[in-house]
């Protein structure tokens, strides 16, 4: 056989592999469609370009493009009919619903940190139609943000009120398996939860299997930075991990962070919940699509 007509053959490819070992079979890209190590959820609009602005539609691709849980922060917005056939979409697929935002829960002016009954009020309103939300679409984590800081009061006296509203919160979630993650944010320093350890303080001192934290690493990297060591301290009371790369909050590899140790370190940590893609993309259109897919399939390999 003629060199040429062996290489073409393909036997060359597979007997190639084989004798170089696995850090040629490294450098191999996953099958299109496979499923990820980690479970990684896209939320709707990030594969519009190909599927269409239909979300049920999106779903199915999200699992043809091998992606097995979304997310969903405005869930509560949309009418019962569409929860239900989204749900119904998720289970058909066998996949999960990460988290979606507790109305109303305590976002902006509505402050945990307040001690205001009329802020918890609404807090607990929402928890108890997140309760509703979740059932339609078996989801078990929901998005909790307290609020705002207050500078009238000592931040040990916010402290106290925001884990008195979350023990509330908790008593309505329990029966239900459900797990309120608080996230702690970045966006303006206004706000009072911004730290893991703060966030893990408060979660310790509600003690409740439905009051965790939600851990965005794009938050974190802005926020203190030393990531995976700090997620190992307070990894007991961290029920669900959010990514974004920095700067720009767009796919991993556009930044500064290695998501390649992080998730590397998270299966060996025996993580086994969702990876909230909480971010947007690089590039519009299709092409950004298979950038982004590109990006998670790049940090996957490990």
């Amino acid at each position: 056989m003629k060199r040429a007509d062996f290489i073409k053959s393909g036997a060359a490819f597979i007997g190639g592999t084989s004798i170089l070992g696995d850090k040629v079979m490294a450098t191999i890209p996953h099958k299109e469609g496979a499923r990820f190590q980690l479970d990684y959820a896209p939320h709707q609009g990030m594969f519009a370009a190909t599927a269409g602005k239909n979300f049920i539609d999106e779903i199915q691709y999200m699992y043809d493009m091998g992606f097995r849980s979304i997310e969903d922060n405005g869930l509560p917005t949309r009418s019962v009919d569409e929860q239900i056939k989204i749900g119904e979409t998720l289970t058909r697929l066998g996949m999960r619903m990460g988290v979606f935002v507790v109305p109303k829960g305590g976002n902006g002016a509505n402050t945990l940190a307040a001690g205001k009954q009329e802020h918890i009020d609404i807090f607990l309103k929402g928890c108890r139609q997140s309760v509703e939300v979740a059932k339609r679409v078996d989801a078990k984590w929901v998005t909790v943000v307290p609020g705002n800081y207050h500078r009238d009061l000592p931040i040990g006296v916010q402290t106290a009120n925001v884990i008195e509203a979350l023990k509330q919160g908790a008593e309505i979630f329990e029966p239900h398996g459900i797990t309120m993650v608080l996230e702690p944010l970045s966006d303006t320093p206004d706000l009072f939860l911004r730290y893991t350890d703060q966030a893990y303080e408060i979660c310790k001192a509600v003690g409740s299997p439905s009051c965790k934290i939600l851990y965005d690493a794009y938050h974190q990297q802005k926020n203190e930075g030393n990531l995976i060591q700090l997620m190992d301290m307070c990894w007991s009371e961290i029920a669900y991990i959010q990514v974004g790369d920095n700067p720009g909050r767009k796919e991993p590899t556009t930044g500064e962070i290695n998501y390649k140790n992080i998730f590397k370190w998270l299966k060996e940590k025996g993580y086994k919940g969702v990876v909230g893609m909480e971010h947007g993309m690089s590039k519009s259109g299709v092409e950004g699509e298979k950038a982004l897919v590109n990006a998670y399939r790049e940090v996957d390999n490990f």
